[in-house]
């Protein structure tokens, strides 16, 4: 597992939009957050009255929330993305599992024939000086 694996370019591209999807998310996340902030602000004088003031400020505010949400669930999803991809594209792990778990039944068919073996056999004496006793018995 040492080696870096070859990734074909489909695949490769994959990775690629994950990343760019990781990034613009999180920048998102930040940008929304830090914005947020400045807009709890001390209040400086403006030509605008300050109830009209705060409802600017309260929308903003629902606006950048409503995209940090939006971002927050794109991550989710990209979790979700990333698990699937992992699941569906690592052949070598599903073939080492397939492997151990074939090597598993192998030693317990082999257990289980042993066993069957040594009972075939010790019913095949059984059965001999059965046969014995009732011919040796029969004859007298």
């Amino acid at each position: 597992m040492s080696q870096q694996r070859v990734l074909p370019q489909s695949k490769e591209a994959l990775l690629q939009s994950y990343n760019k999807r990781l990034k613009d998310d999180i920048k998102s996340i930040m940008d929304n957050f830090t914005e947020i902030i400045k807009t709890a602000r001390i209040e400086e004088e403006h030509q605008v009255s300050r109830s009209t003031q705060g409802e600017q400020d309260n929308y903003e505010m629902h606006v950048r929330s409503a995209n940090m949400v939006r971002a927050g669930e794109s991550l989710m999803k990209l979790v979700s993305d990333l698990k699937q991809f992992l699941i569906l594209n690592d052949f070598p792990s599903v073939n080492e599992s397939i492997n151990q778990r074939n090597q598993q039944l192998r030693a317990l068919q082999e257990e289980c024939d042993k066993k069957l073996i040594a009972l075939r056999d010790d019913i095949a004496i059984d059965l001999y000086e059965l046969e014995e006793e009732y011919y040796s018995s029969r004859y007298k």
